[in-house]
């Protein structure tokens, strides 16, 4: 079973038209799980856009109903003695009849699909192909390389303080030209690593198919041969870029064999470089960094015809996508793992509403300088708001995330005196009396409302001439209360509505009772 986030991200990929290769690359899949999951889409009916609508776990159900998951109390065929038949010397066998057999002796086994599945698992696991290495075509512009230099030398220090900070280097590189980015920063937080990847795109004045990240947990939360889980920070920027984060398999450097290779090369040259001087901030050696790697791009290296750099103009530019305007923002991430039954997350002493049917369910607030954005367990964004900078705490709240209940608990007690008065011209002048009278009935208007909503409240679904008529008695009789209208207006309603209250209308034809004494 996979995850709703790999079922809406095949999807998506398919829609923009990558091929089934690329699609197993990125989240780490088989053929035929791809293959599954765009039958079953078809089956559904839904365009993309709908299915993003659905709740996850319903989008999970509908793609994996509960009846075809993998049962566990089916044993798993030997595996081993089948792989042993298959690659005998001379064997003749055929993995089709291999199910069969098995199948004759489990009835309710696994079916085909997930027989050949499962084999391919062992196979994998258990002879992979570690042994031998294959070739990694470079296609022009496609792949951006991106990782963290292992050296770590001490070359910064404070001349006020004397304090010694390490530096890390961040680098890139592209496609076919291999041309270099590089980036020192202080460590290699997610904050620095994103804004690394920013600055190497605005380097390249260009965005790749692919960015192919380190397995850091600054970029991937989780990878296994099952699934792939990119970090909610780098996502946006995915989303931001219209491109895709295809890490490498885990603990595979020769994924990434690009990268991997100018990591060792920058450790020779770049950082031994830089290593013959001392510098007092970070502002100074990146711009000696930059100086180095222009050189670098600009050497035409031996065996080649055109420099990295011109290279990359000539073979990789053309093929990437032009960089939109503006650069991605980094937010500030606070995940929660449940929303509180008053549907508010806090945030920089501000309390931001969730829609309250959200209740308990996990979120990720993301802020930036300007904007609180709420998303949801899966990153679809739930609601923005826009961002408080008042000295005191503060509830921002949007009417729309409230539970009808609170939403009339406040509209009651935003309801002034002004209020009651409009309300009151609807019915009459005697009705204005009334409600003029109970408001001037306590030392503050304020503790009158309750007593004045009572009394508009007593008139819905009720004749405007009833309602003026019980408050005339009212303020007749000097008793302006709420108490006294409600009693009144009672008995003049049950009176109306009793049997025989109603005056027959005159007419040549209806005799009426005197008739029959």
């Amino acid at each position: 079973m996979q995850s709703y986030t790999v079922i809406i991200g095949v999807l998506e990929m398919r829609e923009k038209c990558f091929s089934y290769r690329d699609i197993r690359s990125r989240y780490g899949i088989g053929q035929g799980t791809v293959k599954l999951i765009l039958d079953r889409a078809n089956e559904l009916g839904l365009p993309l856009a709908d299915i993003r609508q659905m709740e996850p776990e319903k989008v999970e159900k509908a793609f994996y109903p509960p009846e075809n998951i993998r049962r566990k109390e089916i044993p798993l065929p030997d595996y081993q003695l089948i792989y042993d038949r298959l690659t005998a010397k001379g064997s003749k066998a055929n993995l089709f009849y291999q199910w069969v057999d098995y199948k004759k002796d489990n009835p309710d086994g696994y079916q085909y699909t997930q027989f050949v599945h499962y084999f391919h698992d062992f196979v994998e696991h258990n002879y992979g192909s570690e042994k031998v290495s294959m070739p990694v075509e470079r296609i022009p512009g496609e792949r951006v390389y991106i990782d963290w230099v292992g050296d770590k030398p001490e070359l910064v220090v404070d001349p006020e303080t004397g304090e010694i900070f390490k530096v890390h280097v961040f680098v890139t590189t592209v496609g076919v030209s291999s041309c270099i980015y590089a980036e020192i920063f202080p460590d290699e937080r997610m904050a620095n690593f994103i804004a690394g990847t920013v600055h190497a795109l605005d380097y390249y004045k260009a965005v790749p198919k692919y960015l192919v990240p380190d397995n850091c947990k600054t970029a991937v939360t989780k990878h296994t041969k099952d699934e792939i889980i990119i970090n909610a920070s780098y996502q946006d920027l995915e989303n931001f870029y219209d491109v895709v984060i295809l890490p490498p398999p885990a603990r595979k450097p020769k994924g990434k064999p690009t990268v991997e290779k100018y990591v060792q090369y920058l450790e020779t040259w770049l950082l031994e470089e830089l290593k013959k001087n001392i510098y007092p901030n970070f502002e100074a050696i990146n711009r000696a960094c930059q100086k180095i790697i222009e050189a670098i791009n600009r050497e035409v290296p031996k065996g080649w015809k055109y420099s990295r750099m011109d290279s990359f103009l000539r073979y990789d530019k053309p093929q990437m996508k032009t960089l939109s305007d503006g650069s991605f923002m980094l937010c500030d991430y606070k995940p929660f793992v449940h929303i509180p039954n008053n549907y508010h997350l806090l945030y920089d002493g501000h309390y931001y509403s969730v829609l309250y049917t959200y209740y308990n369910q996990p979120a990720i607030l993301k802020a930036t300088p300007t904007e609180i954005r709420i998303c949801d367990k899966n990153n679809r964004l739930i609601c923005t708001h826009k961002r408080s900078y008042n000295e005191y705490l503060k509830y921002i709240t949007d009417d729309s995330h409230m539970p009808p209940g609170h939403l009339y608990y406040k509209e009651i007690n935003s309801r002034d005196g002004d209020y009651y008065r409009s309300r009151a011209k609807v019915f009459g002048p005697y009705m204005v009396k009334l409600i003029d009278t109970v408001l001037h009935s306590a030392v503050h208007e304020e503790q009158t409302y309750n007593s004045c909503n009572g009394i508009i409240h007593c008139c819905d679904g009720v004749s405007r001439l009833v309602a003026e008529e019980a408050a005339k008695t009212c303020v007749t009789c000097n008793a302006c209360r709420y108490s006294y209208f409600k009693r009144v207006l009672t008995d003049m309603l049950n009176k109306n509505s009793s049997p025989g209250s109603e005056k027959l209308p005159e007419h040549t034809n209806i005799r009426g009772k005197d008739f029959y004494k």
